[in-house]
This record gives C-alpha cells, structure tokens and sequence, in this order.
C-alpha cells in the first residue's frame, strides 16, 4: 500500500513538473511582452495611451487589429524613423507626424511590436529581431 502510494505522489510530482514548465517560444515571448511593455510605457505611452486608445485627434489607437496585421512590416519603420500621415486607422485618417526613435535597437522595437500587436485586443504572435532588421531595410 505505501509502494502505490509513494509512486502515485511520485508520478503526481512528476505530471506537475511537465504541465508547469513552459516552451523556449512561450519563455521568449513572454520576455518580449515584459520588455516591450517596458519600452511602449516609456516611449509610447504618451501619444497612444496606456491601453492604446490613442490620443484624439493627435495620436491614432493602436486597437485596429487588422490595421496592424496589415501594416506589421512597417511598424519597425514607423517606430525607427517616424511616421507622417495621413493612416487610416479604425475608419479614421489621422495627419499627424509620430516622432522617431533612432535609438531603439532591433531588438527594442522587436519588443515594443510584440507588446503592441499582442495587447489592446491584438493577438498576431512572435515578431523577431531578425524580422525587425529585414523589414527596416526595405523603410520607404
């Protein structure tokens, strides 16, 4: 009796340890969400707000989920070099001028991309650095 109850903790310790560990991809990618949280906080926020409603006429929202399926190539090119109207974002065309941010490595707006499309209703997946490298050599 104790065998069979030593091996059913044993195999109950072991099935806890399996369902709790995560995938290299889910690890990475909450990574990405955690830094670019971070990154959007300090650098986004501002003009889009803290759950990417926007800022009325100034600042688009970042809710339009098939805008940014659409656009995700050329997120990196407007997060690096700036973005000058007009967007048609949501129904609504916005002419405002977003600011670059020359500074951000690839990885930084890697991060900030995955934050973006996989918060305020979005949810598009792991975007990479590599990606971000690619996609900001062809930036018209």
């Amino acid at each position: 009796m104790k065998k069979i109850i030593v091996y059913t903790i044993f195999f109950l310790a072991i099935a806890i340890v399996i369902y709790a560990c995560q995938s290299a991809s889910e690890i990475e990618m909450s990574k990405y969400l955690s830094n670019g949280k971070d990154i959007y906080k300090a650098k986004c926020q501002n003009c889009h707000g803290e759950n990417g409603e926007g800022l009325g006429e100034l600042a688009p929202p970042l809710t339009d989920t098939v805008f940014l399926k659409n656009n995700k190539n050329k997120l990196a090119c407007f997060i690096k070099n700036g973005a000058d109207g007009p967007l048609l974002i949501n129904g609504k065309t916005y002419e405002g001028k977003m600011p670059s941010f020359p500074d951000l490595h690839d990885i930084d707006i890697a991060q900030v991309t995955v934050y973006i499309t996989n918060s305020f209703g979005n949810n598009q997946g792991m975007y990479t650095y590599e990606q971000v490298a690619n996609d900001i050599k062809n930036c018209k």
